[in-house]
C-alpha cells in the first residue's frame, strides 16, 4: 500500500520516543509532529535527518484504514495497545 498523499495520521497519533529535528524528546501521542505541513505533508520526508522509526514505517491497510480518520482511529488504537 502506498501511502496517502495529505494523510499525515502517522505524524500525529502515535507516539515517537526518540529525537526528532526540534523536538529533542520526540513527540508524545496526539500532537502534530513540527515537521508536518499544513497540507499533512512530511517536511522531512527523503531528507537524512528524518528520524529512523519514520523511514521504517510502511502504509498498511492494517495500520492505515481506508481513509484518513481512519488511520487515526486506528494509529490511536494501537498507541493504546502497545503504550
Amino acid at each position: 500500500m502506498k501511502c496517502r498523499a495529505g494523510c499525515g495520521a502517522c505524524c500525529i497519533a502515535p507516539s515517537i520516543s526518540s529525537p526528532i529535528p526540534g523536538m529533542p524528546q520526540g513527540k508524545p501521542a496526539g500532537e502534530r509532529c513540527l515537521h508536518l505541513s499544513v497540507d499533512n505533508l512530511c517536511a522531512l520526508f527523503e531528507r537524512p535527518e528524518r528520524p529512523a522509526v519514520c523511514v521504517a514505517f510502511g502504509a498498511d491497510s492494517a495500520v492505515c484504514g481506508s481513509c484518513r480518520e481512519e488511520a487515526l482511529q486506528l494509529i490511536e488504537w494501537l498507541e493504546g495497545e502497545t503504550g
